[in-house]
This record gives structure tokens, sequence and C-alpha cells, in this order.
């Protein structure tokens, strides 16, 4: 097969229709586009061409078991392709769309097995950028898309970052600039009774359960201590969001500081300190500190900032996680962070890429 691309910038928040004309067309002709949304760029396909679909996981090399998320514009688009839409479903909906919440429904016939790994139902999202949007309307289709990055790597939240993951294996990149949330959105399974959290992001599940009136079942799987055998959404089952060097997640309750410090110098002394450090700024500092009464010193710090604003660290992770490939590390010692609001997503998304966690 002979790759190629074109590479058009577009304005986030007025994008030239011009080169979204371009993309669409190529949507219409079973290509493949690379498109900026308010999470990480997409690796986009016409959710009704089982062979467009196929491109997807060939390009990413993503295993067929793992679903896709069908991306639409508009309340029309999803009575193509949805069999039921419960209440629940239209509650949260009406309030969190468009924006970063995927919700797992009954499908229709039209949407190909290829898209739902054979499942009987399909994850839908409408998402909150002007280029995604656009897009799916000029196609006249809904969009399925994944991340634009090989499977299991960590996914782009910059065009830049496509372009080099995937090598212009795609028929258009349309490069938006840095994407806002920087992590995957919020997963839930609203066929089942209580509301499922299939992956935490962006939106909170607390936020959730206040929209709904009801609790959210959190499991296991979904704070990414386990992994479904039959995964159900994405990010479910395989190991994700994982850079080439070694990921060692010191996995206790942040605010257990003692354990947390001593977990952390414990792992770096194993690695003779030459690692690097992640984390919120203020358990990184208490780490080096502790170090540097003892003369010892981390090779590269990442801050993700206070730990009391993870919705910074979201923003900063996957850009972190590829950094610290680009400098050539023996591993990675990374610091908690406490699992409320969306901290549980970057814990999820931790553990995901994780070669390692202690737990004190």
């Amino acid at each position: 097969m002979s790759w190629g691309c074109r590479i058009l910038k577009v304005d986030p928040e007025r994008p030239d229709e011009a080169s979204l004309r371009v993309a669409a067309e190529a949507i219409r002709r079973g290509g493949l586009v690379a498109f900026p949304t308010e999470t990480v760029y997409g690796l986009g396909a016409d959710a009704l061409n089982p062979r467009a679909v196929k491109k997807i996981f060939e390009v990413k090399g993503r295993p067929p078991d793992n679903p896709l998320i069908v991306h639409i514009s508009d309340w029309e688009m999803l009575g193509r392709i949805a069999d039921e839409v419960p209440k629940a479903a239209l509650k949260l909906a009406r309030k969190f769309w468009p924006g970063p919440l995927t919700l797992v429904l009954k499908r229709k016939k039209v949407i190909p097995d290829e898209v739902t790994a054979g499942l009987p139902t399909v994850a839908v999202r409408m998402p909150a950028h002007e280029v995604a949007l656009k897009l799916i309307r000029l196609s006249d289709t809904p969009i399925a898309a994944p991340s634009a990055n090989p499977s299991g790597r960590p996914s782009p939240t910059t065009g830049s970052h496509v372009l080099r993951d995937l090598d212009c294996k795609v028929d258009v990149i349309l490069d938006g600039g840095e994407t806002y949330f920087g992590l995957e959105s919020t997963i839930i399974d609203v066929t089942r009774n209580p509301p499922v959290l299939l992956r935490p992001g962006p939106i909170a599940v607390e936020d959730v359960e206040k929209a709904l009136g009801e609790r959210v079942m959190v499991t296991d799987e979904s704070r990414g201590l386990s992994h479904a055998e039959r995964p159900l959404a994405p990010g479910m089952k395989y190991r994700h969001y994982a850079p080439d060097t070694p990921v060692v997640l010191v996995d206790v309750n942040p605010s257990d500081i003692v354990t947390v410090v001593e977990s952390a110098v414990r792992e770096l002394n194993k690695l003779d300190w030459k690692a690097g450090l992640v984390g919120s700024t203020n358990l990184i500092w208490l780490v080096v500190g502790y170090g540097l009464r003892k003369g010892r010193m981390p090779l590269k710090i990442y801050d993700l900032g206070r730990g009391e604003k993870p919705h910074v660290a979201a923003r900063r992770l996957y850009h972190v996680l590829r950094k610290i490939d680009e400098h050539s590390l023996p591993a990675a010692v990374v610091l908690p962070f406490p699992e409320e609001g969306i901290g549980l997503a970057v814990m999820n998304r931790l553990r995901k890429a994780a070669s390692r966690r202690v737990s004190g």
C-alpha cells in the first residue's frame, strides 16, 4: 500500500471551509482523516463504511475487538445510529453535548460490526470543537474515530504528534494546534441500571451523577486496576497510553505523603537515581528534597502542576509521556494524584501506561 497525505493548517475556532471540504471528500471516498477535537486528535473514517473503518485498525495496529467511538454533529445523526436513547442518555446529552462525554447506547443495524467489535451497542459522542463538528457536517456521515496514534501509545494532542506517529499514513491531517483537555472523553454505559463508568475523562463522574440524580457505578476496570475480557468501550482491555520508557507508578493514596516519598525514593535508589521523576509540584519537591539531603537528584524532573489542579496534569500528561522517550531515560518514576474529579482519569491513564505499579 502506498501512503501519502495532505497536511492542512486550520484555525480551531474559525476553520477554513475549503480545507474542511478537502478532508470531507476524503471521508466520503472511504479515506482516513486525522482531526482535532477538544480531547485528543482523532483518526476518522466514515462510520457506515466497513472497508474504511478497517483502515483505521490497519494504520493503528489496533486489535479488532477494541470498539470505536462514533462522532456525530447533531441530534438527527444520533437517531440514525442509536436504536434506543433512554432518559438517562437524554439527560446527559442535553447537559454535556457538545462535549467530552461518550454514551454507550443500543445500536442500529446501519452501524457495521467493525465499529462495535460485534457488540449490540455503539459508543457515541458530539465533540465540542468547530473543526470536528464542521468536518462531520460536510462529510454528511457519522465519523468513527479513535485517537490518531499507534495502538497502545500516548495519544496525540497536537498535529505534529499525529504526523510523527502515523508518518503521513492518512489522506488528510487537519492541524488545529493543541487540544484543550488533553485526555480522551468520559465514557458512560447508559444501557445498564445503574449507569456504569467505562472510562473516566474530563467530565467527572461526580458531575455525571449530579446531572442524572443517581449514582454511577465505578469499577476496578474504570479505575485502571483491572481489564475487561471483552471491552465494551475503548481503553478497557489493552495497555494504553504507554511510552517505550518503563513507567513505575507509585500507586498509593497521595495524602499519605510519607508512604509516597518513601516508595518513590526506594524506586529511585534501585535505579541509582538515573531516572525521570513525574508528578505534582508538591510531591516532586518533597522527593527531590529528600534526595538532595543524600546528595542525589533524578536525571529529569517533569512537573505536572499543583496537586490540587489535576486538570493541568491532565492537559500535560501525554506531552510528558512523549518527552520521557525523547530524553532516552532508563525509566520514569511517577507519583500519584487524588482520584477525585479529573484526577480519576489521570490515574486511569497512568495505571494503563505503567509497566509496573508499587503500592508502598
